[in-house]
Parts: structure tokens; sequence; C-alpha cells
């Protein structure tokens, strides 16, 4: 059962950067529900865009799967045995709570969870592969590399689905969807002392880029068709086919 999230609820000294260990692990069903306008959504799009692109006998990667919420709507949605799917997780807490998880269902596809970084991987026979709000956790320079790197493993056919929080073009517009997020946040019961602390947890961790980045790095790695196939405020999920 997840906890709710208070991890910014008291006033800290200092504010220690983000990261995913154990005391995120304990409440972070519950700070994504909190946090992520359209987040069930999206993992229930991924789900049925799986069951679209998934290839028999091919490979499914969840990149960042943290929980597996995207792997268990994939895994619900296609449910082929011909198929895995790879849960990939560099913290070690988030692995060993996914596995946990992961255990309680009797789905027919199996799923291997690795505790790797995400920039090692060799992709093979890829038809789907899911990078849930994980890009923009990575420096900016190796963000162009890992997405070349899913396009030569994807089977022709296969899909990347890219869920990213967003900066818009305009400084201006900018300014104001940020703060439409933290009235959601709000009307969500996060205290005005939760989300500034949570912000600067996330400083220079969390670093957004704007659609037409997003779009650029598709276009460079290979990919003819992409676009968004869906967006709340500045958090959109995009869709590239190789």
């Amino acid at each position: 059962m997840s906890k709710k999230d208070n991890i910014y609820a008291d006033q800290l000294e200092q504010v220690e950067s983000f990261n995913f260990d154990q005391k995120v692990v304990e409440v972070f069903p519950d700070m994504i529900k909190r946090s992520v306008p359209g987040y069930t959504a999206i993992i229930d799009g991924i789900g049925q865009l799986a069951k679209k692109y998934t290839q028999a006998n091919s490979s499914v990667y969840d990149l960042g799967c943290s929980l597996g919420a995207a792997t268990l709507s994939i895994r619900e949605a296609v449910n082929d045995e011909s198929c895995q799917i790879i849960a990939v997780d560099n913290s070690t807490a988030m692995i060993e709570r996914c596995k946990l998880i992961q255990s309680g269902y009797n789905f027919s596809m199996p799923v291997e969870m690795v505790e790797a970084d995400i920039n090692d991987l060799d992709f093979k026979n890829a038809s789907f592969v899911v990078l849930n709000f994980t890009l923009q956790f990575l420096p900016r320079e190796q963000r162009q590399t890992l997405l070349n790197n899913i396009y030569q493993g994807l089977n022709p056919g296969g899909a990347l689905v890219l869920s990213e929080k967003l900066t818009m073009s305009s400084e201006e517009l900018d300014a104001s969807i940020i703060n439409i997020h933290h009235d959601f946040k709000k009307q969500n019961g996060y205290s005005d002392m939760e989300i500034a602390q949570k912000r600067a947890a996330l400083e220079n961790v969390l670093i957004p880029d704007t659609r037409e980045q997003h779009y650029q790095r598709f276009e460079n790695a290979g990919f003819k068709q992409f676009d968004t196939w869906f967006q709340h405020y500045n958090f959109a999920s995009f869709i590239a086919v190789k």
C-alpha cells in the first residue's frame, strides 16, 4: 500500500537533490498521482499503443521503469508469451519493489527486471520501447545518443513512446503553465512549501526540453514518423515509429 507523499511537508534546513531512493519508493504512486497531470491516461495509453505496435517474438523495453506501471499496462494489453518485457532502472530500491509488484500478477508475457544504466544497454529485436518521464533525468549530452541506440535496435514498424515534462518555447507562456501546474498540485493537497522544496530538489536534476528539441532528436535518430499523442499542461507524451 502506497504511503502519502509528505517528503517535503516539513521545512528542511537543506534541500538535497532529488533521487529515487527508498523514501521516494514508499510514496511514489501517491507522488506521481498528485504531481503529474494525466499520468493515469498516459499509462493506459501506453498499453493500447503497445497492443498496436508490439510484434510477436520480439522484446519490449521499459526504460526507467520505476515501480513498473507501464510494464503492467503493457503486459495486460499485449499478454503475448512469445514476447518479453525488459524493465530497466538504475535505482536498487525501485527495482526491488518493482520485482515484488510484478510477482503479484500472472500474465503470460514474461518480464525481466534489470538494474542498470539505460545508456549501457544493447537494444536488440525491439518492437516497442518506453521512456516514461525518464529522458528528462539524463544529462542533455546523453539524450541524442540514447535515442540513436534505441532507433538502431528497433525492428521496422517498431515504436518508441517518450513522455516528458516540457518547457514552452515562450518564456511568458512557460511561466503561466508552470503556475497552473503548481495550482494543480495545490488542489491535490501539496502546500506552497512542499511545492517550493520539491522544485528546489529537482533543480539541475530534472531538466526539461521543448517539444521542438524532442522532435529534432527523433529526426536526427532517423525516425520519419513522430507526433504528440497526449498532453496535459506541460506534460506530454510522444510516439515515434521506425
